[in-house]
């Protein structure tokens, strides 16, 4: 019988690794969207994803059968009433005639609020784009469009003079912007954060008193809506019914673009200091989570709806925003 030798055992390989462990592939990083399990998160993610061709298409082939129906009914009405009782059928054929004409006003109103947006939201782009390309040129005929953008506004109009005053100084794109951003933009800033304060405020306020099942979620609703719309118009965008769920889907669609729905206790915590859900009751402590998810939608409209990014000017916080939306709602003692 052979005694085994103690110590480490050395196997050879025939073929050895070429690789060391500082050349290996790093490990891949779980991606933030399958570790959220938010219901916003999962809300806005499905909201802000685009329909299918052929979605659209059913819905605007059922929306035109919906349409023609409607309107053969109506006429088959009209003129069989015409035929029987002409007086009648005369009333009949104007109060159609007047609902068809308010139909089109409002129409034209909504194409009108709708082009608007879309002209506020090409501002932005050719902003975003002067700026990476530093050109000074696109710079100036972005200036020239807010300028005849906010045209015959009250509230503007001490900036848009500053403005016309300093640019002819400035030869940089970066520089120009930010001009026309501090004179114009920057009071315009200070309106749509008194809006979403006022919304905070209010969502926290009716969650924490207003005991009623499904209050917070009605109240947190036509706050958001009512607040969106508000921030549109004071940027300068008219939202109508379309155009407003056309800024909501915006809204939501950037807040899933730059990770903004996710929301944890260490926000809470740097608003009302640590460990304030458990010094408040159940109803307090969800006012105040959703009055910061209101914050947080507020600062995502600001962002959607402003003409220009934020250049020199510091972007709202969702910290400081609802510190001041509830102040004296909350102690952090």
């Amino acid at each position: 019988m052979t005694k085994r030798k103690k110590g480490p055992v050395v196997v050879e390989l025939d073929d050895p690794p070429t690789e060391t462990p500082a050349e290996a592939p790093p490990v891949p990083e779980v991606e933030e969207h399958m570790v959220t399990t938010s219901p916003v998160v999962v809300a806005a993610e499905l909201a802000s994803q685009p329909r299918g061709t052929l979605t659209a298409w059913i819905w605007r082939l059922g929306l035109a059968l919906f349409t023609f129906v409607l309107s053969l009914a109506a006429w088959n009405y009209v003129t069989g009433l015409l035929a029987t009782r002409p007086i009648l059928g005369m009333i009949a054929a104007g109060l159609i005639g007047l609902f068809v004409f308010v139909l089109l006003l409002v129409a034209l109103r909504e194409w009108l609020a709708l082009r608007r947006l879309r002209r506020v939201d090409a501002l932005q782009a050719r902003a975003v784009s002067a700026l990476a390309d530093d050109d000074l040129k696109a710079a100036q005929g972005v200036t020239g469009e807010l300028q005849r953008l906010y045209k015959g506004r009250a509230d503007a109009e001490w900036g848009l003079s500053r403005l016309n005053d300093q640019q002819a100084e400035v030869f940089d794109a970066d520089g120009l912007l930010a001009v026309a951003e501090s004179s114009v933009l920057a009071p315009l800033d200070a309106a749509a954060i008194k809006q979403v304060e006022a919304a905070a405020r209010q969502v926290a306020t009716v969650t924490a008193l207003v005991p009623l099942a499904l209050a917070d979620v009605v109240a947190a609703l036509t706050a958001n809506l009512r607040m969106i719309r508000m921030i549109a118009e004071i940027y300068g965008g008219r939202g109508g019914v379309f155009g407003s769920w056309r800024l909501a889907k915006s809204v939501l669609a950037h807040l899933v673009a730059t990770g903004a729905v996710a929301f944890g206790d260490d926000m809470l915590g740097s608003v009302a200091g640590g460990g304030i859900l458990g010094k408040l009751s159940r109803r307090f402590g969800e006012g105040l989570v959703n009055g910061a998810l209101t914050a947080r939608v507020g600062v995502a409209a600001i962002e959607v709806c402003r003409p220009l990014p934020f250049i020199k000017e510091d972007k709202p916080s969702v910290t400081g925003i609802l510190g001041r939306a509830l102040a004296g709602f909350v102690s952090s003692k």
